[in-house]
Order: C-alpha cells, then structure tokens, then sequence
C-alpha cells in the first residue's frame, strides 16, 4: 500500500488544500485496494458483481454453422454471375434438430432462424427474396443473379465466442447481456469479488432524523437517503450509521467502529472551515501508519470542501471485515488487519453530496469492486443557452438534456445552480462538466455532460 505521501509525490503540482479535479480521480486509482476475498454466485444473484477470473468457455458460440435467418440454404458455388438459379425443396428443417436428409447438386433445404446448417450447405437467401414456383409436387424457388454472395446469412460456429477462449474478463461488472452471455455457454455459477462494504452517516447539530419533531434552524437528514440510493444502485453491503452529533468523542467512536466494519466510509457534512467542523481533525488523530488525509478541498463548484482519506482499521474493536463467508484468497489489502478503510467526507450541502459522489466516490467504490472500467462515460452534447463559468475550477451544472431539431442531443441548464437545491437534481438528466481552465459557455458551444442513466 503506497503512502499518501508518496502519491502525491507522483501528481504534479499536486496542492491538499484545492486539488484540482482533473486530479481526484487519479489520486484515487492510486489510493484505493481491490477486496481481495472472493465468492461463487448462481447467476440470479451475480448482476452487478464483479468476476474476479476470466470466464473461460468450454464451448463454441454458436455451438454450429446456423442461419441467420429464415429463408433456403444451398451451396453458394451455385451462383453464376448474370443467371437466376434455379433450385428444388429438399425439405425443412427448423431450429434445434439436425437435418438428416441429403441435399444435392440443384437443391436447397428450407430453413428457420437458427437452424443448424448441414454440411456444404453455406449460403441462405431470406425467403421474401426468391420467388416459388415448381410442378408435379417438387416445390423449387428462383434467386435473381447479383442478390448474394457465398457465405451470406450465415452464423459459423464460434463466431461470437470460440472454445479455450476469455468469454469475459477478470474485472468486468455483470450486465444483464453479460447474464446472457454466461448463460449460453452453459455456466450456472461464476467467481466474484465480495461485496464491498460502505458506511455511511450524516453529520451535525442541526440534522433532524425522520421522525423527529421539526425545530428552529434544523433541517431533515437528506443526505443519508441519496447516498443510500446511491450505494444501493452500485450493489455494495451498506451500514448505516444514522446521524452522529458534532461531538468529538462521538464523531471519534462512529469513526472508529466503522474502520472495523467498511472498506469505505461517507459522511456528509463537517468538513467545511467552521469551528464545529471536526471530521478532518479525527481523520488525522485516527491515522495510523497508513493513514491520513489526502486532501480536503477540490477547485470545483459545487463540491469545493470534501476531504478524503484513510482511518486505520482496529480489528480488535468491531469486527473484522476479513471474515466474510466468501473464500479469502489474500491476507493483504483492504481485508488486513494493518490496513485502512477508506475515508470520503463529502459536503453537507445535498447538490455537493450528489456531485462528489458521482464525480469522484463512484469510480473510487467500483475500483475497490475490483472493477477495471470505472471511468465516468461522458456525452457530448449542444449547448442551448449561454452559461457562465469562471476558468479556475471545475464546474458540475445540472442539465437537462433532449434532442434538437437535427436529432442530436442538446443541453439547457435545470435554472438555479445552488448547491442546496436538491430539486434541481430531480429534473436534471445529467452533470454538465465544464473544465478547470474554461470560461464561459456561448450557445451552440459543444459541452460535455456526465449521464445520470444507470447511475442515479
């Protein structure tokens, strides 16, 4: 495990107290461990999961030459250039049963989608391209000269997935079409990494639980909700730690008993200037040797105050996270007892909450899954209106994005961009992502737009 210290070593003109946030993401990927226990899944349970091997198949896919469509198979050496070919019904044959007859010279055989083709036979006309004719019982179509070429509409075995060959990567997280693929080669289980394990907990005087009567100059814990929805559309273990009080030995006792149990921690609130704010001064006191904050403020907006760091793990206190029910394959990483959970102290505000999290905490978590393509997909899209931006800071705007008259896509802001408009967030459809070193936005500009789409 690499030192705060020596990666920031590696990030040029890298600054604690205003990281830029072209740089978060990358003192991230070096900052986070993979889990390193894994688990056998059935594939009901696997969406979302992480494979911790190749997949590796045992059959082809296709398992046979097959058609593509439905219409007649026959030999392509057939064709002659300039001259319709003529050609009688052998018979039928339909997916999932061998055809048994023989076809010969002059004849072709009526095939269904995905029926397997049998041997010379290596071209299929559709069947609303020939016309039909015959006599004396002998059914035979006409193809027009110039309509195929050999080896047309058909499937080779192997052609989406050969025998001894990676079906999926180690590190890919399971898509429902990933579901699919494993199915068809006839696997029911597959090896994943365990469930991360996330706690979470909203901090301050003025949060008011659910339930709680209302009071002068107290707000509802809202965070602690959207971070739930959050963490539950990413598929971790989650551990809610309910709403801890700025109060130094309470902060202390919530911080520590969730090192014992996470490899992550989210809090929200108490790590802005403010006198009460005590989260990074107990990340530091509780560091350990592979502890401490990395950094506590980002040049973006909204978002500017959010620190992040490492807590040391106490397996004496709490219980270990390394006794999960899944086969430990490793005794380092994020499951040792020497090591650190991962500290994100996100703002307080529930705009800079959503932001941070999607911006900087998702890509760090599903690294910490143990998947290998947590990067952030971007849309580019049309600006419809000027926006205003100061270079010197990342800015995250919520938009609203739709198609132009041209059909492609374009992007309006959602109105206020306060950070404590949380209603904002519900009529945006994605992050309009404005760069460090940009100014203003004129209309018909191309921006980027981080999607809310599977993520929110």
């Amino acid at each position: 495990m690499k030192t705060l210290d020596q990666i920031a070593a590696e990030l040029q003109g890298y600054d604690p107290s205003a990281l830029r946030a072209d740089d978060v993401n990358a003192f991230l990927a070096r900052m986070v461990q993979p889990v390193q226990q894994t688990e056998q899944v059935t594939i009901f349970d696997a969406l979302g999961r992480v494979l911790a091997h190749d997949l590796i198949s045992t059959v082809n896919v296709p398992p046979h030459d097959n058609s593509a469509m439905d219409g007649f198979a026959f030999s392509g050496h057939q064709m002659a250039g300039g001259t319709p070919l003529v050609l009688r019904v052998a018979g039928t044959t339909l997916a999932g049963a061998a055809w048994r007859g023989r076809v010969g010279a002059g004849e072709c055989l009526k095939v269904m989608t995905g029926a397997v083709l049998p041997q010379g036979l290596d071209t299929v006309v559709p069947q609303e391209f020939v016309k039909t004719g015959g006599s004396d019982g002998a059914a035979t179509i006409t193809i027009a000269p110039g309509l195929l070429k050999t080896g047309d509409n058909r499937r080779l075995a192997g052609e989406d997935i050969r025998a001894a060959t990676a079906a999926l990567q180690r590190g890919t997280r399971l898509s429902p079409a990933a579901l699919g693929l494993v199915a068809s080669l006839g696997v029911a289980e597959v090896t994943v990494w365990r469930k991360l394990r996330v706690a979470y907990f909203s901090t301050g005087d003025e949060i008011l639980s659910l339930g709680e009567p209302a009071r002068e100059g107290a707000v509802y814990d809202s965070n602690r909700f959207t971070v739930f929805g959050l963490l539950a559309r990413l598929g971790v273990e989650m551990i809610d730690m309910g709403v801890v009080r700025d109060d130094a030995p309470l902060l202390e006792a919530a911080f520590t008993r969730a090192a014992a149990q996470a490899d992550a921690i989210i809090t929200s609130g108490g790590v802005s200037v403010g006198e009460a704010d005590h989260t990074k001064a107990m990340m530091k006191k509780l560091a350990g040797s592979a502890g401490g904050v990395a950094f506590w403020r980002v040049a973006m907006r909204p978002g500017r105050p959010m620190a992040v760091g490492r807590i040391a793990r106490n397996p004496t206190n709490g219980q270990n996270v390394g006794s999960g029910s899944g086969n430990k394959e490793s005794d380092e990483g994020v499951d040792s007892a020497d090591s650190a959970a991962i500290l994100f102290g996100l703002p307080g505000n529930p705009v800079a909450v959503m932001v941070t999290f999607l911006a900087f905490v998702r890509p760090a978590l599903l690294r910490m899954m143990g998947c290998t393509d947590a990067a952030v997909p971007l849309l580019r899209a049309t600006s419809s209106e000027a926006i205003r931006k100061k270079p010197g800071r990342t800015e995250y705007q919520r938009g609203i994005v739709s198609h132009g008259a041209d059909g492609s896509p374009q992007v309006r802001i959602t109105g206020d961009q306060g950070s404590g408009v949380l209603s904002s967030m519900t009529r945006a459809n994605g992050l309009i992502v404005l760069p460090h070193d940009q100014g203003n936005v004129t209309a018909g500009d191309s921006v980027d737009v981080m999607m809310f789409d599977g993520m929110i």
